[in-house]
Formats: C-alpha cells, structure tokens, sequence
C-alpha cells in the first residue's frame, strides 16, 4: 500500500467548490456553449452522475423520487429494437414507421454512457431490452472486424474507430458478463461478436513507434490507445507485459507489444505548457538494462528518439534536444521534484491537457505499468494548472479561464488515479475502475451482484 502523505504546501483539492460545480450541472440549466449537445444529452447525464458519485455526494444530493426521475429518462431513450439513445428527441413514438426510422437509430456510445449511468444509480437493469441490444450491437461489427456508432438503412454508419469499440465491448461486458463466453446468455442462444477479428483490427492499428492508432498507418494518439486497450480488457484478450512470458496463451491477443506501448505512453509526459515554450527541465533516458518484465530497456530508446513523424519542426525542438523517456519502476519519468507539474500530452511534442491524464494513466493502469509514470507530478499538474479555483471543475489547459464538463470529468477520474489512498481518503474522492472510468464501487457491484 501507497502511504506517502500530503503535505501541507501542497496545491489541494477544493472539494466544495466541485461539488458545486457538478451540483449546477445536475439542478440547473447548463451553459449556452452546450446548446449544440443538445443531441448528446446522455454522455453529459454519464459524466454528470459519475462525478457525483466519485465525490461520493450523488445520493445525499439528490432524492430517491430525483433518481428515480433520472432513471425514467434515459429508459426513455431505449430504443424498441435494442440499444439506447443519445436523447429522447428523435423519438417518434406512436408515430414511428418504417419510414422514419432512419432518424430514430439506437446509437452505440449513448448505449453504453446509458447503461454505465443506470449502474451508476444502482439500478438492476431489469428494464434494459437486453438480448435486443446484444443482437443490435453485433449488427455494428464491420467486416474487417471494428465497429461503426449506428446502422442506418441497413448499413453500418459512423466510422471504424477504436472509441465506437470499446463501447460495444463495453455494452457486452456489462449485458453478458460473466456468461461473456457461454453461447446462451439467461438459457437463450445468440449468436456474439467475431472477438477474433475486433483482435485483428486492434493489432492492424499499432503503430511502429509504440503508440495505438484509429486505422493502420495513422498517428497514435493516446485516447484511441486507451480504447483499443479498454476493449480488449472487456474481452478477455488484453496482453499486458507479464502475460508475453506466457507461452500457453493460445487465444489471439493485442497489444502485440505491450512494452512498446508502456514506453510510447511514458513519453507522453512532459513538463511543457504551451508548445512554444521550453521544457522546464531536461527529460532524460535512463541508461541502464531491463531485468524484470516490467521494466523497460533502455537499449531501444536510440531508435525511438531518431523518429518525430507528424510532427511540424517548430513544435518539435524541445523533444529533439530532451529525448524520449524510458523509466524504471523506481526512477522518476519527468526530472524535478514532485512539485514540478507534468502534465500528459495525447501526442508526442503537444502540449499537456487534462483528458490525457486519463487516457494515458489508465492505460498504464490497464497494462500494469502506472507505476512507470511520475503520478505525484500529474498530480501537481491537475491541482496547481488545471484546477478552476473559483468555480470547480477542471479546464483542458493549464490556466484556461472555464472548466467544462468532458475535462472536469476526466479530471477528476485522473486524479483518483494518480493519487495514493492517503490522498485519495485526504481529497474526498472515491478510488476509480481505469476500465470502465467509473467508482470502483460501481465495478465491483457489477462484477459481484447479478447481471440481469
């Protein structure tokens, strides 16, 4: 157990003042700057009752008869032939057809922020049309095996990208669950998803230098990373170090490589602000020979530090001259003390912003590697740059002038994993399933309480 404490010069967790944040955008209208998500209302219902629920106020904030209300809405927006959507507008009601059904599709994203939202309110998902939606989910599978966020006349519409798998895995892990590789789900017989080829799609998209792609031969970028490791942790065929050393795995895995990805997602961290200012101090490889499996040699890093593709030479230079960094379980990533903040970047030579902490730790978290990364330092970062201090909530970049929901979320997600149970128990905030980005409350009781 972690047991390092706070001390008092330390840059703090202004409890209230998030609570108040998300207290507003529970209770009262959202900003107009949302008026254009109109039409995704249920990713902010998710990140709105996750945050609640991680600060540990939902069911004190809010009333049973409240709850209930919340739940009556998103089932609202389950749509008759399985799958939720992303809000009840396109609902036609007594007046669907045929012929509008194309404006009334069930969305893949929204199901998935609806059932992890109704999980969220402890619901036991009795109401959820669940064979529909794993039937309609398995419509979603492309040939080459990703999957789209729709199906639209008979046709797969949406894009083939990482994100829109994850949440169909994810979909599946939460309707199937333990019975994920039984053909019978509840005595009946259905057919699944082709794991196989989602596998196959995943491993197409791996990039030389380490890093998770959206399609084969793309930039990696670490949101597409996490989803693609997210996905295949759903499914049961997420390769992390210490399963290379197994030679008896005989399902098809991915990562292929799981230590290149650890190292690309270790160099993401970086103590820039702006990409046109100089690095705070040198990030500096780490000489010496691996000796444990999850440890990363060092002899690799001359290769990696030569490539700086896609990148334009005026946002490069610091990482030219710094190098690319491998670390040891016991050596600091980022140079300095823990008071130096380091944030992440979500590609190599950008500037750090809130969301890649999570993306970037919990991918970490999902290979076994965080403790590679230097977390007091992202934790420096989130509190002491991105922190709103007058109204709560988390901004994109460091000293941006407005928190907004998507990186307050995330924000707050990060820094439970970032933090130590000591500062966990010291902010108030509830330690966090890097999986699913909920509470781990929230997992446990789907994995140990029934799933129908």
């Amino acid at each position: 157990m972690e047991a390092r404490s706070v001390p008092h010069d330390e840059p703090r967790f202004d409890k209230p003042r998030h609570i108040k944040y998300w207290t507003r955008c529970l209770k009262t209208l959202l900003p107009s700057m949302y008026t254009s998500n109109d039409s995704n209302r249920m990713y902010l219902a998710y990140f709105i009752l996750s945050a609640c629920d991680i600060l540990g106020v939902l069911f004190t904030l809010t009333t049973a008869e409240e709850r209930e209300g919340y739940l009556t809405w998103i089932y609202h927006c389950q749509h008759p032939n399985g799958g939720f959507r992303m809000w009840p507008g396109t609902d036609f009601g007594e007046h669907s057809s045929v012929a509008n059904a194309k404006w009334d599709p069930a969305n893949g994203p929204a199901t998935y922020f609806a059932l992890a939202s109704l999980l969220i309110l402890r619901d036991d998902l009795q109401r959820v049309k669940r064979h529909r939606t794993l039937s309609w989910i398995r419509k979603l599978q492309h040939a080459d095996g990703s999957f789209g966020e729709t199906i639209v006349d008979g046709r797969i519409e949406g894009g083939h990208d990482p994100r829109l798998a994850y949440c169909a895995t994810g979909v599946r892990y939460i309707l199937r669950g333990l019975e994920a590789d039984k053909d019978a789900v509840d005595g009946t017989t259905g057919s699944d998803i082709n794991i196989d080829a989602l596998v196959d799609s995943i491993q197409r998209a791996e990039s030389f230098d380490g890093g998770i792609a959206d399609a084969p031969f793309h930039e990696p970028q670490a949101g597409y990373t996490f989803c693609s490791l997210g996905c295949m942790k759903f499914i049961k065929r997420l390769r992390s170090d210490q399963e290379m050393s197994n030679k008896n795995s005989s399902p098809r895995c991915a990562p292929l490589r799981p230590r290149e990805v650890t190292r690309w997602l270790l160099s993401l961290q970086t103590t820039l602000t702006d990409p046109d200012d100089p690095p705070l101090n040198d990030l500096k490889s780490v000489p010496s020979e691996a000796s444990s499996p999850t440890e990363i040699p060092a002899s690799m890093t001359a290769q990696l530090q030569s490539h700086h593709l896609h990148q334009s030479p005026d946002k490069s230079s610091p990482w030219i001259e710094s190098g690319t960094v491998l670390s040891m379980p016991d050596s600091s990533l980022v140079k300095g003390p823990e008071s130096t903040p380091a944030g992440v970047s979500g590609r190599p030579s950008k500037p750090p912003d809130t969301c890649y902490a999570f993306w970037a730790l919990a991918s970490l978290d999902l290979l076994h590697t965080s403790h590679l990364a230097s977390r007091p330092q992202i934790r420096t970062y989130l509190l002491s740059l991105t922190q709103q201090a007058i109204t709560g909530g988390f901004t994109k970049f460091a000293h941006d002038r407005w928190a907004d929901l998507y990186h307050s979320y995330l924000g707050l997600v990060a820094l439970s994993l970032c933090s130590t149970e000591i500062e966990r128990a010291t902010d108030g905030i509830a330690e966090v399933d890097a999986g699913m980005c909920v509470s781990m409350q929230v997992k446990r009781t789907l994995d140990g309480g029934p799933r129908t």
